[in-house]
């Protein structure tokens, strides 16, 4: 099984930048008094940390009605797949790849996670990446704090701020126009939901100059780049 790219950065060394490989960036601080240097899953966190900055640190559109002040915790969640099954018509064959990332920052600590899944949509992994990030905040004990969700998929968001959940689960977990599609998972996020009391939502545009969503996006390429 190939073994995931990893970017090393020495901040402080012989010569500073981004490495491919862990032999060139140990020639770059070997001997050297004070060296800074760290692996990274993707290239936008290694950048950021020869920046001396957090991959999160990016201003979002939080409204402040909630608590008065910006999220304690940022979290940057996304979905992809290799496939056209959200697409009116599409169909997504048993081979294609999929797969959601999310990284957390709380008081510039960061976590991150991704996993891929075969034959499923989009959709399905916006979804769950929202889920698994916030299952997380649980199990650290992390909820009770303010929690800012960073999401470019309006799919999830509208389901949420629209009370689209609240019309589903009163229909039995379906839609008004039939079958709901990612049931189980919809019922996982409105049981997770209440055990945050202070959680904002904000959009922002996949692919563009976000670096927390540029971060999860190249996470879940690279997951997707190294299934079999």
């Amino acid at each position: 099984m190939k073994k995931p790219q990893k970017y090393y950065a020495v901040r402080v060394g012989k010569t500073t930048g981004i490495f491919s490989t862990w032999d060139e960036a140990k020639e770059q601080v070997a001997g050297v008094s004070g060296a800074q240097y760290k692996s990274f899953k993707t290239q936008a966190e290694a950048e950021a940390y020869l920046k001396g900055e957090s991959v999160a640190k990016q201003e979002t559109n939080f409204t402040e009605k909630t608590t008065g002040t910006k999220p304690e915790i940022i979290v940057f969640t996304d979905g992809g797949s290799r496939n056209h099954g959200n697409v009116a018509g599409g169909h997504v064959k048993e081979t294609d790849r999929a797969a959601w990332a999310y990284l957390i920052d709380y008081h510039g600590k960061q976590h991150s996670d991704s996993a891929g899944e075969f034959g499923v949509t989009n959709n399905k992994m916006e979804i769950t990446a929202f889920i698994e990030a916030l299952q997380w905040l649980v199990n650290n004990n992390l909820n009770q704090l303010s929690v800012g969700m960073v999401s470019d998929s309006r799919y999830v968001l509208n389901a949420i701020q629209k009370n689209w959940i609240a019309g589903w689960k009163r229909r039995g977990w379906k839609r008004s126009g039939g079958e709901l599609k990612n049931a189980e998972l919809w019922q996982k996020l409105d049981q997770l939901l209440p055990q945050f009391p202070q959680i904002q939502y904000a959009w922002t545009k996949g692919h563009a100059n976000n670096k927390g969503n540029v971060f999860v996006d190249e996470l879940l390429n690279q997951t997707m780049d190294q299934m079999k």
